[in-house]
């Protein structure tokens, strides 16, 4: 390495939440509570949420994740969302995660599909909400680098996306669910 030659930045390490997550069975049924770590480590089955936001445009609202992210650092994410924690019902977190996430809260969720997520060590029941969605944005710092708005197919289109939101969005399309506001 030379003086003009920089050397190359170290990854942030990536954080996990202390908190417990409701875990469960194979069917959806839960079967107790693990630490965020142990979940990770062992893969449980556990259930998520997804919030597709949309202005009135028809574009979603994209997220960047942060580098410090525990999955897919730096990916982008096609819906707010995250882990049900322990005992935590799922239009509960929802809302938790939407305010948590994008700043955004007292505004109707309307959930629209469920689906399961087993791809590349990842055991998720999914619950999808869409949220209707034209003021401002609050990013939690945390865990969103940046967001921006594109349409649908645009979307689902760029590089980097979480293969998670991605199906979650490529299902809310096939079910018809992200057609223009009236």
């Amino acid at each position: 390495m030379t003086p003009e030659t920089p050397a190359a930045e170290a990854a942030p390490t990536p954080v996990i939440a202390d908190e417990r997550i409701q875990v469960v069975d194979a069917r959806n049924r839960p079967c107790g509570s693990a630490p965020r770590v142990a979940m990770r480590r062992f893969r449980f089955w556990h259930r998520a949420t997804y919030i597709v936001v949309r202005n009135a445009a028809g574009e979603l609202c994209v997220q960047r994740r942060t580098l410090t992210k525990e999955v897919f650092p730096g990916g982008l994410d096609l819906a707010a969302g995250g882990v049900v924690g322990a005992g935590e019902a799922v239009h509960v977190a929802a809302r938790r995660e939407l305010g948590e996430e994008l700043g955004i809260t007292g505004v109707p969720l309307r959930h629209v599909l469920e689906f399961v997520h087993a791809q590349g060590g990842h055991h998720i029941f999914g619950s999808a909400f869409l949220v209707d969605h034209d003021g401002p944005l609050r990013l939690q710092a945390e865990e969103v680098a940046e967001a921006f708005w594109r349409a649908p197919s645009e979307a689902l289109a760029l590089d980097g996306v979480t293969p998670d939101t991605r199906q979650a969005v490529e299902m809310l399309l096939e079910a018809g669910r992200l057609e223009a506001r009236a």
